[in-house]
């Protein structure tokens, strides 16, 4: 089996359990859609406006982000930025990203080997 297309399979599963949380982040100063996704590419996460505009379409549904329209170099743009519930909720997922993360780097430096656990059971 090619291990390319899985790679990429599992790369973009792991970015979409990412993306949100990195949206948040980043629209703690507020955005318009295309200087957010500017604004990711930049900072190493190139998004779809395919994949960002309905997250962020859904996380204004949800009442995680407020927007409004604003008219900005003779172009009206709808700016984006977190409420106070995506505030709130922020800090929260950032303490739960960060368990994630020690949890992976305890699982990876585990001592067992992958033979050892498997001869355990």
């Amino acid at each position: 089996m090619d291990s390319d297309p899985l790679l990429q399979k599992m790369t973009q599963e792991l970015r979409r359990g990412s993306l949100v949380l990195a949206v948040l982040l980043a629209l703690r100063r507020e955005h318009y859609a295309y200087s957010l996704r500017k604004y990711l590419s930049d900072h190493g996460l190139d998004v779809d406006e395919g994949t960002l505009y309905p997250l962020v379409r859904r996380l204004e549904k949800e009442a995680v982000l407020t927007s409004e329209w604003r008219e900005e170099q003779s172009r009206k743009r709808r700016f984006y930025r977190l409420s106070s519930l995506g505030n709130a909720l922020l800090p929260r997922l950032q303490h739960e990203w960060q368990h994630l993360a020690n949890a992976l780097t305890q699982i990876e430096n585990s001592t067992h080997s992958p033979n050892e656990s498997a001869s355990e059971e």
